[in-house]
């Protein structure tokens, strides 16, 4: 390939004065979303999340920091995103990768300060982007200042009882209150120093709030309160379905409540009445203006039990993961929008649609991997456990099925999210030493019994490379947290950007169409197009998107080709011809 002379200078790395603050030279840009500032903003959004330890590290510690976003503020406006979702960035001993949260109201110093913070809003509201910040309101850290006074306090105090203590089994109360097991493997009881037991859900470090004390409900609405009071535009809960518990005096064992039905009466997960926690937070979303959003990461049984979440007297918007656990099938695609947008269609909300993030296994990789087609294994799991042998993918064709799976997504209704480094074509990295890896999936599992997540989660958790050299390709001066493989130079953002035909200029020029094209939130299938391997759809204002998921050719039928995600050939009468793995968008011809 050759690379475009430097077609935008803003792009390159951050210089760094004497003082170790990163100075940028550019000059301003203005994201296509800038004018969207009604309450609706973000029913059709494309969301950007940041993992912000990997995404850009402005002062050479190897942590990715809010220097380093805001160095970085340019480039996402020139993808063409419409907001940022920014995973946590408060005060962690990083036993879950910032989700064990000590402060919910400030900001890691590892990562920045209050300042910087406010700095970083005004940066991204500059160009038109809207901020998204996780909240963690089913456990918190066990640094907390809350829980080290349920520590220093008595068995029965009101200290313990913002937290769900317990005392054990057994003549002595030796044995845990029950025999479950954390959702990281392990115990999910730990005893304290004075024989009583405590409930975390994860890792050991982050207890269970007890969402049923008055306390609990104040704090995270001041939490909300003040993060909206700073300019946040909305918020992703997680483990949405977690935070309301009923448990009796006899709690039942692991068997029995794998045996409860999930219809609301669940004893842990996703109770019915957890909503009524959220008809609180709308209720303080609703007093600013625009209102503030929020989206739930909630796993639940059913479309039907997700779309509580949705409601528009509740959070308002829910993940669907249903793509991310999918393999590349046409029907199993079109089954899953068509079940999702019906579903929104009773909300009135609007759906989401999802194929990377924080959690999983990259879907360029996922796709190059032979199908799931059923088994109830994660995606990817197995190869990535393997050690990432290079003779069970195929790295090309997963690229060519991810860039086909984002076009489609983008032209979808709905709200898109998209993690970093999937614009570059990042695949997972399993090459990571069992030294250096930092996630609990894998420091709290043996190589037995590692098939949930594999190695862990930090294969998608690597730092971007944003140079095509470097300590860590322009992540920062310092290197970078986590191991970068040497084959990152040729996916950095030095070498796609401006290179026709790279991931990096699909994906803005995608999200530029998407921008221009967006209309109301329907589509209708071209039946006479689509087939067991081909997906075809239009949307309102005459443009189709065509899918060949299948390894034949297919003809496209007239029209101006908007974008394509690989290279089309073409027939002998000189129509359009869409190679398997490979989207197109069209603008159908007049009749």
């Amino acid at each position: 390939m050759i690379l475009h002379p430097n077609p935008h200078p803003h792009l390159l790395p951050p210089t760094t004065e004497p003082g170790g603050s990163p100075t940028v030279t550019a000059a301003p840009l203005t994201s296509p979303s800038a004018t969207r500032s009604d309450a609706d903003w973000w029913r059709q959004a494309a969301v950007y999340q940041i993992y912000p330890r990997s995404f850009a590290d402005g002062n050479g510690d190897g942590i990715g920091d809010l220097a380093g976003i805001i160095s970085r503020v340019p480039y996402l406006a020139e993808l063409g995103v419409d907001a940022v979702w920014l995973s946590p960035f408060y005060p962690s001993a990083l036993a879950d990768g910032g989700y064990d949260v000590d402060d919910y109201r400030d900001v890691d110093p590892t990562i920045g300060t209050l300042e910087e913070f406010d700095e970083m809003v005004a940066a991204l509201h500059g160009v038109g982007i809207k901020l998204i910040v996780d909240v963690v309101p089913n456990h918190s850290s066990d640094r907390h200042v809350w829980f080290q006074e349920a520590l220093a306090s008595p068995k029965g105090s009101d200290a313990r009882e913002r937290y769900i203590f317990r005392d054990g089994r057994g003549e002595q109360g030796e044995e845990p209150p029950a025999d479950w097991t954390s959702i990281f493997s392990g115990p999910a009881w730990t005893r304290v120093p004075d024989g009583q037991w405590y409930l975390h859900s994860f890792a050991t470090e982050q207890p269970d709030f007890n969402w049923r004390h008055p306390e609990v409900h104040e704090d995270f609405l001041h939490t909300l309160r003040f993060w909206s009071d700073r300019g946040v535009d909305g918020f992703r809960i997680d483990v949405a379905h977690g935070l309301s518990k009923d448990l009796g005096e006899v709690l039942p064992s692991t068997a029995e409540l794998r045996a409860m039905p999930k219809d609301g009466t669940h004893p842990l997960w996703d109770r019915d009445d957890v909503h009524e926690i959220y008809a609180e937070w709308r209720e303080l979303f609703d007093q600013y203006e625009p209102p503030r959003i929020a989206v739930a990461e909630a796993w639940v049984e059913t479309p039907e039990r997700r779309a509580r979440y949705a409601s528009p007297e509740g959070l308002g918007q829910a993940f669907n993961f249903d793509l991310m656990e999918a393999d590349f099938d046409a029907v199993h695609f079109r089954d899953i929008v068509t079940d999702n947008l019906a579903q929104s269609a009773v909300t009135g909300s609007s759906t989401t649609w999802v194929f990377s993030n924080h959690d999983g296994v990259r879907h360029a990789t996922r796709y190059g991997l032979p199908p799931r087609a059923g088994r109830a294994v994660k995606q990817g799991a197995e190869w990535v456990a393997a050690g990432g042998p290079e003779g069970g993918i195929d790295r090309e064709l997963g690229l060519r099925r991810a860039r086909a799976a984002t076009m489609f997504e983008l032209a979808l209704p709905g709200s898109a999210y998209l993690y970093q480094g999937e614009e570059l074509g990042l695949h997972e990295v399993a090459e990571i030493p069992d030294e250096e890896r930092q996630d609990p999936a894998f420091l709290r599992t043996t190589a037995a019994d590692r098939g949930f997540d594999g190695l862990g989660r930090d294969g998608c958790r690597v730092p971007l490379p944003w140079t095509r050299s470097g300590s860590s390709f322009g992540f920062g001066e310092g290197g970078g947290h986590l191991p970068q493989p040497a084959w990152f130079a040729d996916f950095s953002v030095e070498v796609e950007d401006g290179t026709a035909g790279s991931t990096l200029e699909m994906y803005r020029e995608a999200l530029r169409l998407r921008t221009e094209l967006q209309g109301e939130e329907t589509l209708e299938w071209d039946e006479a197009l689509s087939s067991d391997d081909v997906l075809a759809f239009e949307r309102p204002g005459g443009w189709l998107s065509v899918t060949n998921f299948g390894a034949e050719p297919v003809t496209l039928p007239a029209g101006e080709l908007l974008l394509a995600s690989g290279e089309l050939a073409a027939a002998a009468d000189g129509s359009a011809v869409l190679p398997g793995a490979t989207t197109a968008w069209l603008r159908q011809s007049a009749a």
